[in-house]
């Protein structure tokens, strides 16, 4: 076989479709040269697919699939929305196709033939993506009521946009009622509605949340969540990740990243301002989460009755 002729700069190492081989100038033959991977009708690739970002690797699953958007796992790994679970394969995606549409099957996607509103639908990278709330929905199809309330949460909470880059959340409650008010009787709705009861705003991780529901299933007091300290002379101090203002107790869910030395530093600060302000300080790891997070329910309960705090006062 000869060696190829090397292909246009801008089909580098990437997967790419006929229409992108032929608007590139790519003649049939080199299309059929075994130095290209066939990534199903329609799709090829020179190279592995493992470096690239996911909008790269689903862009031309969508374009040779007519009616098609990125749906369920992969819709949230786009909307980057918290999950356990993980795609079947790296190399698998997932569609979603309007009732009615005709039936596919095509190597490396998942298709889900169902009931798809226009605004339902919205793009990034250039890559249509079943919205954040329509994402939130589907998925309860294959969470927990718990990851649900999680990914719940990711959806509408507020940013900061000195982090991210933006301030605005996802979509609103609002929203997420309003996508299960259009889809009654689909698969997941009664999670999905027991979830929707349970999604408060404010909450930075899935961390965050299942330790909150872990202390509201404990029959404590539900904490706020990242409300600001103020000091009694009205100056403001930090956030903690939960809070009872009433009992001046903060509650710190410490990820793994709370064993860098200069984290370390910033947490012995906070330590110092809560003994300062006259609160206590309450800190959960990882290791509290474990038996659904009963270890850290009875942390926070401890605090609470050196506070003051009695069952149904």
């Amino acid at each position: 076989m000869k060696t190829p002729h090397p292909l246009p700069e801008e089909l580098l190492g990437r997967p790419f479709t006929l229409v992108d081989a032929s608007a590139a100038g790519i003649t049939p033959r080199r299309w059929r040269h075994g130095s290209l991977a066939y990534r199903g009708r329609g799709i090829r690739m020179e190279g592995a697919t493992t470096a690239l970002p996911l909008s790269v690797r689903v862009r031309p699953f969508i374009d040779v699939n007519e009616r098609c958007a990125a749906s369920h796992l992969t819709a949230a790994a786009l909307h980057s929305l918290p999950q356990r679970r993980q795609d079947e394969a790296f190399d698998d995606y997932h569609l979603i196709r309007p009732e009615g549409a005709a039936y596919l099957d095509r190597p490396h996607v998942i298709v889900h033939r169902m009931k798809l509103y226009e605004d339902e639908v919205t793009t990034i990278d250039g890559v249509p993506v079943t919205t954040p709330e329509r994402t939130w929905l589907d998925m309860a199809e294959l969470l927990s009521v718990d990851e649900i309330v999680a990914m719940g949460d990711a959806c509408v909470r507020v940013p900061r946009l000195e982090f991210e880059g933006r301030n605005m959340p996802l979509c609103s409650t609002w929203d997420l009622q309003r996508t299960i008010d259009k889809h009654r009787g689909k698969r997941g709705i009664r999670k999905a509605k027991e979830a929707l009861d349970l999604v408060r705003v404010g909450s930075d991780s899935p961390q965050e949340t299942l330790l909150r529901l872990a202390i509201v299933r404990a029959g404590l007091p539900e904490p706020e969540l990242n409300v600001p300290i103020f000091a009694d002379d009205g100056s403001r101090h930090h956030e903690p990740a939960l809070s009872y203002r009433r009992y001046r107790i903060g509650i710190e869910y410490e990820g793994e990243h709370h064993g860098d030395e200069s984290q370390i530093a910033r947490d012995i600060d906070r330590s110092e301002r809560y003994a300062a302000l006259g609160w206590t300080e309450v800190r959960i790891s990882k290791r509290h989460m474990v038996n659904d997070a009963k270890p850290a329910a009875a942390k926070v309960l401890v605090a609470l009755a050196q506070a003051g705090w009695r069952r149904g006062s």
